[in-house]
């Protein structure tokens, strides 16, 4: 059974830092792009950064670059994301997933999903 499991959520301050992580099990991923999605209350699901299956491709929402960055080790099947000057609008549900090889940026784009961490950044 293949899972993803998303690790590092919490209550921090604006200005401070978090370090998601996201755990595979049930398969290998070293052939998927791997991604980072999150949700605020009232809105829709988005993109804010992935990382293809080789690790030299990412992307990135406008609002997190320079702020955010994803990586990956493959030999832990695990994806990572650091999250530095949160601020209070990075307040969502974040949700990893994975494709096979290429990056995408559509929802519907991915396969495999984990239930999501909470995070909340305090003004």
């Amino acid at each position: 059974q293949v899972q993803l499991v998303e690790s590092g959520g919490g209550l921090v301050q604006a200005g401070g830092s978090l370090k998601l992580s996201c755990a595979a099990s049930g398969r290998t991923f070293s052939g998927y792009a791997r991604a980072w999605f999150r949700q605020a209350p009232g809105k829709e699901r988005e993109l804010i950064a992935a990382i293809s299956w080789s690790g030299d491709s990412t992307y990135y929402k406008d609002s997190v670059k320079g702020r955010f960055t994803i990586s990956r080790d493959n030999a832990k099947n695990t994806v990572y994301l650091q999250m530095n000057s949160l601020k209070p609008e990075d307040t969502a549900v974040y949700y990893c997933a994975a494709r096979v090889w290429n990056i995408r940026t559509m929802i519907s784009d991915y396969d495999y999903w984990g239930q999501g961490t909470q995070v909340t950044v305090s003004s």
